[in-house]
């Protein structure tokens, strides 16, 4: 598989723009280790993959692994569509899980070397139903973009395996953008030569190639991340203002699912779950707009879906997204299961439920990669961190 030349895998730094001391991106959750290593790291890892499939040894490996280690793993997915030219799509690529063809020999292989499960027969198994075969694999998606429907279930229902979307219900209701997928498709479309943001220390060239843009707009996230909800939303409709690129209607490129598509695919055996009202991190936010947050996403799931709900995901889901006040309003508000996007495997030990790691599927996994990610989480996976500023 070809990876595009401004690919750049979740897990690797975004260049700093300034002389200040770039940060990992906290939605890739990656390595604190320095620049330009990480990347080699991952091309590392996608050798070593390609080897040991080529090698015929992952059988053997996953094997033994299983007999030897009981854990969940599930898989973290955000879009699955066909890009076509990279130079004209103005949102977030690192957010592209996968291509059609990509997900289909994905769900594929899971659905014949692995045992996919559901989050109900997670939660049944927690509570003392039966216990989840070896292998067991539940995959997720998060923040509910139309092409989860238009793509990915379809595939989903084919192949007879179930997933579960964690959706942001305000965006389901608006149809509007996320508010950092707009971040970067203004960052991609503005005419301004400075990206001017003192809030974050920050003050950079905006180049004038697609990519380069790409990379700076990383580095945008990760640093406005760091600031609480409101400061997130100062600085972004400043910069609406400032650049006349206002979020003021969808857009076919960042459409969000509606309550129609996830209607038809809960009634199809999908899991459907929160994932906050307007995608703001948990953790950010003044404790009584967290919990009201939590309240209303729950709510609304509950009255425009047939079965209620009880899992949630995190929106960016680091360690820095979500705390100990957090799950306890999840729980509070009727969430039995939350999900984080820290990487790893889960043991059930039910003491920890509301704090259930992934494994992140990125789009420039090969199949080879992709089944060593997931038979040997430890070795291929991506790694995590807690933000550093």
């Amino acid at each position: 598989m070809l990876v595009p030349t401004d690919a750049r895998p979740r897990g690797a730094s975004a260049p700093s723009p300034l002389r200040a001391r770039p940060e990992r991106s906290c939605r890739r959750m990656s390595s604190p280790i320095p620049d330009g290593a990480e990347a080699q790291g991952e091309s590392r890892r996608q050798r070593l993959a390609r080897f040991v499939h080529a090698a015929r040894l992952l059988p053997a490996l996953g094997g033994l692994r299983s007999a030897l280690r009981r854990d969940l793993r599930l898989l973290a997915y955000h879009r699955v569509r066909d890009i076509g030219r990279l130079d004209a799509f103005e949102f977030d690529l690192e957010l592209v899980s996968a291509s059609a063809a990509q997900f289909r020999a994905q769900m594929h292989w899971i659905s014949t070397r692995m045992h996919p499960v559901s989050m109900r027969d997670v939660l049944a198994a927690l509570d003392g139903g039966a216990p989840l075969p070896r292998d067991a694999v539940v995959v997720t998606f998060d923040d509910g973009y139309d092409d989860n429907y238009t793509v990915a279930f379809p595939i989903l229902r084919e192949l007879g395996v179930p997933a579960t979307f964690f959706v942001s219900t305000g965006h389901i209701e608006s149809g509007m953008p996320y508010r950092y997928d707009w971040l970067v498709h203004m960052l991609c479309r503005t005419d301004a030569t400075r990206l001017l943001a003192p809030e974050i220390g920050v003050d950079a060239a905006i180049p004038a190639a697609r990519a380069e843009r790409r990379q700076l707009a990383e580095y945008l996230l990760d640093r406005i991340k760091s600031l609480d909800d409101a400061g997130q939303l100062a600085l972004i409709a400043r910069l609406e203002r400032e650049w006349s690129l206002p979020c003021a209607a969808p857009h076919p490129d960042c459409h969000p699912l509606g309550w129609a598509q996830l209607r038809e695919m809960q009634d199809a055996g999908m899991e459907i779950g929160g994932h906050g009202v307007h995608h703001r991190m948990l953790a950010k936010l003044p404790r009584e707009e967290m919990r009201e947050e939590l309240r209303q996403c729950k709510a609304a799931l509950d009255r425009e879906l047939p079965r209620p709900v009880f899992a949630l995901s995190y929106p960016v889901g680091g360690l820095d997204a979500v705390d100990a006040e957090v799950t306890a309003a999840a729980s509070d508000v009727g969430f039995r299961l939350g999900c984080t996007y820290v990487s790893g495997t889960w043991r059930m030990r039910g003491d920890d439920r509301f704090m259930i790691p992934r494994l992140p599927v990125e789009r420039m996994m090969d199949d080879a990669w992709f089944a060593a990610m997931v038979s040997l989480p430890e070795v291929f996976s991506y790694h995590s961190r807690v933000r550093a500023a």
